[in-house]
């Protein structure tokens, strides 16, 4: 960030970092400490609820605001955000945003009342926001077209390995050291090296240019109404939402049947099984091949058929095929997510940073809103009745994607990808 001058502005014959440049090596790299930093405390809870739930004195749904709640705050400040980028520049509001959410992670663990930790988790996920709402914007904007979707995917690739250290890291510590507290701490200091790590690689921007304050919220409010009559956008945003909607729940309750007997596992165990999102890091590095060779749809239904496939085999009896459920299900959905973002950010036109604000928007949502709903079905009817409501909501999802079909020849991304 040192590089970034105090004023950007936009370069005419510069037509975006391409593959093989230094600068270029230097965002793909900032980007995945980027996705490191946001998700690796944002979900770092996850894998310790069941531990939270009985020293907290709560029940399952309940506790999952822990994790809904800092999703939630990402939802809705998504767009926020975007208002600052479009005036400070995206550099700026990334570094503010991931400044912000460092320092509260680090106070986080030691608050010790519920509530206001719930109050905390949701300003971090505001701050969060700043940089998960605009990464993308930054990369489509300052990358060749030919190279967006695969920088988009490793950035996609650093919020996989963010999301597995932080549960990897909280699991174990937790139980070794009998705090879950010091557990979510130990988190935050991973995340710590990792924002300063993007702080110190980012390239400056060199298309940028700065929308006037008087016509800032205008600017802002025009791009935002040409999405939302963009039946396309509409419908990527409803795809986002239940996409992460249906993940996000199974891997907030998953842990609490496995807890139980006939598994028994402790969370040592339980957290070790987040090395399913691995096969996640794989396939959403890849997404972008694999769109360009099949198309984005079918290559995103496909990948939403291996998502509800995963889901059912998790309803299972053994232990081993729970396993491989988890494993498709992570698969599918960092493919779909990968595929789905990368063509927001592509038909976003000049609005790329609200269209993957909204994006980003309705993907918190569904994490929040469907994360926190499932836990009043596992109290009805457990992980059964839980599962099939996840894969109830994958089946919608794939409905919505049917409507981007009809739309797809006339999406501009298509012309400038020649398909």
């Amino acid at each position: 960030m040192s590089s970034t001058p105090p004023t950007d502005s936009f370069d005419n014959e510069w037509l975006g970092y391409s593959r093989g440049t230094p600068e270029f090596t230097r965002m793909l790299v900032a980007m995945f400490c980027a996705g490191v930093a946001t998700f690796a405390p944002l979900y770092s809870p996850q894998a310790v609820l069941p531990s939270i739930a009985a020293d907290l004195h709560r029940d399952v749904a309940s506790v999952a605001l822990i994790v809904s709640s800092s999703t939630l705050g990402l939802a809705l400040f998504a767009l926020p955000w975007t208002y600052v980028a479009d005036r400070w520049g995206k550099n700026r509001a990334m570094a503010a945003a991931i400044i912000a959410a460092t320092v509260l992670g680090l106070i986080i663990p030691w608050v010790p009342h519920f509530g206001m930790l719930l109050v905390l988790r949701f300003v971090q996920g505001a701050a969060l926001a700043g940089l998960a709402g605009v990464a993308v914007a930054f990369i489509t904007e300052e990358t060749q077209p030919l190279h967006a979707g695969a920088a988009t995917g490793l950035y996609v690739s650093g919020t996989t390995i963010g999301g597995l250290a932080g549960r990897l890291i909280s699991g174990p510590v937790a139980q070794f050291s009998g705090n879950w507290r010091l557990a979510i701490m130990a988190v935050a200091v991973l995340a710590t090296a990792a924002a300063i790590s993007f702080l110190l690689l980012l390239p400056r921007a060199r298309r940028f240019t700065p929308v006037p304050a008087k016509g800032a919220i205008r600017t802002t409010a025009s791009r935002i109404g040409r999405h939302v009559r963009n039946p396309g956008m509409v419908s990527l945003f409803l795809l986002a939402f239940t996409l992460m909607g249906a993940f996000v729940t199974v891997y907030n309750y998953v842990g609490f049947k496995l807890e139980l007997p006939p598994y028994a596992l402790s969370e040592v165990a339980i957290s070790m099984l987040f090395l399913a999102y691995l096969s996640g890091t794989f396939t959403s590095s890849i997404a972008g091949r694999l769109t360009a060779r099949f198309g984005r749809l079918t290559t995103i239904l496909v990948s939403m058929l291996v998502m509800i496939a995963g889901v059912v085999l998790t309803t299972t009896s053994p232990l081993v095929v729970v396993v491989l459920g988890l494993i498709m299900l992570t698969m599918g959905f960092f493919a779909a997510h990968s595929a789905a973002s990368a063509w927001t950010g592509l038909l976003a036109g000049e609005g790329k940073a609200q269209g993957t604000a909204m994006y980003n928007l309705f993907y918190y949502a569904g994490s929040a809103f469907i994360g926190w709903v499932g836990g009043f079905f596992y109290i009805a009817g457990g992980w059964t009745l839980t599962g099939w409501f996840c894969v109830a909501v994958v089946a919608f999802g794939a409905l919505i994607a049917g409507g981007v079909l009809r739309r797809e020849k006339t999406a501009r991304v298509g012309q400038i990808e020649g398909e």
